[in-house]
């Protein structure tokens, strides 16, 4: 049950990004994103599910295949026109609102420590933060309509966030059983290599980084005009 209801959040947050880019890109950049989105969701469902981001004495790791083009494409975003153009596109309270999905995330990081795959250090009862940011996404949401005092704290809020999820894929990445394990933990971190929670750090991390990264774009570019 517990993978039935994790697979369904990541179709509702799929269908939900796919439908925001129709409401407020340009057609073509939305089709971009649709096409880019799903091919990346069907990607880390099949490097999952073939068991290759689990094997960690690869060379290079399989979990390089997911993290190295992530960092690609955040670098473009933060630097190209096209992700100025949609972080000045979509509403910035949708941006940060949209956040409120980690709660879900940290829900069933819970639930997966329960179960054994990953380790208490990755839940909000060890060292992981990122609730924090779930529940007061909806505030800083609402704080970024409040002129100008209202987008320096936007702005501190992506800030904050971006260093909360920083912290949880650095733990992620070092509980994993392998080489490169430099965190041991009482329970091991399976989850890399049980499908289907590589999109904890393939898909529901980069969602997160995407939308701080357009946030932060879209508060910098209002404050200097």
């Amino acid at each position: 049950m517990t993978s039935a209801g994790f697979l369904a959040l990541v179709g509702a947050m799929t269908c939900a990004v796919i439908a925001m880019s129709f409401r407020y890109l340009r057609r073509p950049d939305a089709q971009r994103v649709l096409w880019l989105l799903t091919a990346w969701v069907l990607y880390i469902g099949l490097l999952d599910y073939l068991g290759i981001t689990g094997k960690s004495h690869m060379r290079p790791p399989g979990l390089t295949l997911v993290l190295v083009p992530v960092l690609l494409f955040v670098v473009w975003l933060a630097r190209s026109n096209t992700g100025l153009r949609i972080a000045a596109a979509v509403p910035l309270a949708l941006l940060v609102g949209l956040q409120t999905y980690r709660i879900a995330v940290e829900l069933f990081l819970h639930q997966l420590y329960g179960e054994g795959i990953v380790p208490r250090m990755l839940t909000y009862e060890g060292a992981n933060v990122d609730i924090i940011i779930g529940l007061t996404a909806p505030l800083a949401a609402w704080a970024s309509t409040r002129g100008k005092i209202g987008l320096r704290l936007a702005l501190f809020w992506n800030v904050a966030g971006l260093f909360t999820l920083v912290n949880i894929v650095i733990r992620f990445v070092l509980t994993i059983p392998g080489p490169a394990q430099l965190i041991q933990t009482p329970s091991p971190n399976l989850a890399a290599g049980t499908f289907p929670y590589m999109y904890l750090p393939g898909f529901f991390a980069p969602l997160a980084l995407v939308l701080h990264v357009l946030a932060i774009r879209a508060i910098l570019s209002r404050k200097r005009n």
